[in-house]
């Protein structure tokens, strides 16, 4: 049994290409991502030494190169580089000649006329998978690959096909679904809100307080939901520009006639009262006017943080009070928190002392690698093998350092970005507030006359 998927290569690679290491040599940076994508598919370590890895209408260790040459045969702007795709077989099924051959000939009955693919079976993971690097380019004519459900449905039908001929199992009546953003799927393993996770559980929460599709309605406008009603229902969070199709997103169970029949023959239930607080009294000795009060980045952070719900102000207000764009950004905490240390820790305020304290940090780090550069030429002198394992322990150490500096460098990066979108977002959430006052304004203003 093999599952397939292929996605289109554009300005960026997926989280699974991400990793690969730094290129020493880039012969044409307008198709940096496309030598990304074939190094990934052809790295020794998951190939055993290229063993398993083949190139149709062009050698694995030139296909760089040969698919660049066919990307430019086409004088229109690239959009779309190259296809990634993928083939993987149940974990024992089988042994790692065969995948490579069934892959093989995948290719060749699909893209083998007309385009350059690379072909390569990985055996890092406990289960086989061929990877495929397709040029989105005709060597032949120039003409350009079209990625479709029709093609999809072909590289699916051919896959299990060449299976069934290998005598290998066939996925019957395969199940047609949304697929996750890596981010998602890794924030839901994690155990992290997503955005759409928030969407599903308010709209659980409209449903579990409503008895008619009406009071359903009613529950997610007061949440600040725009709706939608047709075949299917579809919802925009406050925030955002497009329409969600529940449907689509979380199944039949969230269609129109599902939701309905959810509601029907139960009373709808409420959340419990929160329990009173006991406030509890504190004495200050000396003057608060003396206290120094936060400004700058940390000021703006900690406000945030307030927004989000995640600094208790008096009462603290539930979940559904905070407004999505801020919610939405509770999937990025653990990140947003550290940008918060990172400021605290060193008090910095302002862009001036953010750029300073990352020059200090690049500096730090040319010095380390230096350093460890030159321990790293001792070592391949050294014949002692207990000197080896002191200047490795040493390498060790500098390396452990480098990586602190360097993560500390993208969180200054993040915090550059992430100041103007929290600006942005509170400019936008306080432009909807006062749009909305007004027009309680405006109602109210007739409301004697009427």
């Amino acid at each position: 049994m093999a599952t397939t998927k292929i996605w289109a290569v554009r300005s960026r690679l997926d989280h699974l290409v991400n990793y690969v290491s730094n290129v020493d040599k880039i012969l044409n940076k307008e198709f940096d991502d496309l030598k990304l994508v074939i190094e990934y598919a052809g790295d020794d370590y998951k190939t055993e030494k290229r063993f398993f890895a083949s190139g149709i209408n062009c050698s694995p260790e030139t296909a760089y190169k040969a698919m660049s040459d066919s990307l430019k045969l086409n004088d229109k702007k690239l959009r779309i580089l190259a296809y990634h795709g993928y083939q993987s077989f149940v974990k024992g099924e089988v042994t790692a000649k065969t995948a490579h051959e069934i892959g093989v000939k995948l290719a060749e009955e699909l893209w083998g006329e007309k385009f350059q693919v690379v072909v390569a079976t990985h055996l890092n993971t406990d289960h086989y998978h061929n990877h495929f690097v397709l040029c989105s380019t005709s060597f032949i004519d120039g003409s350009r690959y079209h990625d479709c459900k029709e093609s999809y449905a072909k590289m699916r039908s051919v896959s299990d096909r060449l299976c069934k001929e290998y005598n290998l199992n066939v996925i019957k009546n395969p199940k047609r679904g949304r697929t996750k953003h890596y981010t998602e799927w890794q924030a839901e393993k994690d155990g992290k809100p997503t955005w759409r996770g928030l969407i599903k559980s308010e709209v659980d929460e409209a449903i579990s307080q409503s008895m008619t599709e009406d009071q359903f309605v009613m529950n997610l406008k007061k949440r600040g939901y725009e709706i939608k009603l047709g075949k299917d229902i579809s919802v925009r969070p406050s925030g955002k520009e497009r329409f969600l199709r529940l449907e689509r997103n979380f199944g039949e169970k969230y269609s129109r006639s599902g939701i309905i029949k959810q509601m029907q023959g139960r009373r709808p239930t409420f959340p419990e009262p929160e329990a009173k607080r006991i406030n509890r009294k504190a004495t200050y000795k000396g003057a608060m006017k003396y206290v120094k009060k936060l400004t700058g980045f940390r000021a703006l952070y900690f406000h945030y943080l307030y927004l989000l719900g995640k600094i208790p102000k008096r009462k603290q207000k539930p979940p559904s009070k905070v407004h999505f764009l801020y919610r939405e950004d509770l999937i990025k905490i653990d990140r947003i928190t550290n940008e918060v240390r990172l400021l605290c820790r060193n008090r910095i305020d302002t862009t001036e002392q953010l750029l300073s304290f990352k020059q200090g940090l690049s500096e730090k780090m040319e010095l380390l690698t230096t350093e460890r550069t030159d321990l790293r030429k001792q070592l391949r002198r050294t014949p002692d093998g207990h000197t080896k394992d002191e200047l490795k322990s040493k390498t060790a150490i500098l390396s452990k350092g480098i990586s602190e500096a360097r993560k500390e460098i993208k969180l200054c990066e993040d915090i550059v970005i992430r100041t103007d979108q929290i600006k942005d977002k509170k400019h936008r959430v306080n432009q909807e507030q006062n749009n909305q006052n007004i027009k309680r304004k405006g109602k109210n203003l007739y409301e004697p006359i009427r």
